[in-house]
């Protein structure tokens, strides 16, 4: 059974796949994840958090939501141009999730 976090996610994602034959589900690390050709731009975490990819260029202190890096190791560097969102603000989740898949096709 999926908690409502999760269960959140995958109608995200379900939303994603259906609109695009290039977006797929997939896995980031263990994680469940949401691709675009392959290329991973949105994921789950085991902390009940979404990971988008904004870029080096997003700054999360100019938003006004909750919004951090994504530094999943204490030891090592974050990920660099991802950042988490916890459920809190889940209303910003489809917004970022679109945001993140714009620049990974911008990249491409």
């Amino acid at each position: 059974t999926f908690d409502m976090e999760e269960q959140y996610f995958n109608e995200i994602r379900k939303r994603f796949c259906s609109n695009a034959t290039e977006i797929e589900e997939g896995k980031m690390m263990s994680f469940e994840a949401i691709k675009y050709k392959r290329k991973v731009f949105a994921f789950f975490t085991g902390n009940k958090k979404m990971v988008f990819k904004l870029g080096k260029e997003f700054n999360p202190d100019t938003q006004d939501f909750d919004i951090n890096v994504f530094n999943p190791y204490v030891k090592r560097a974050p990920f660099n141009g991802w950042f988490e969102v916890p459920y809190s603000a889940k209303e910003y989740w489809p917004t970022l999730t679109e945001k993140s898949l714009s620049l990974l096709k911008s990249e491409m």
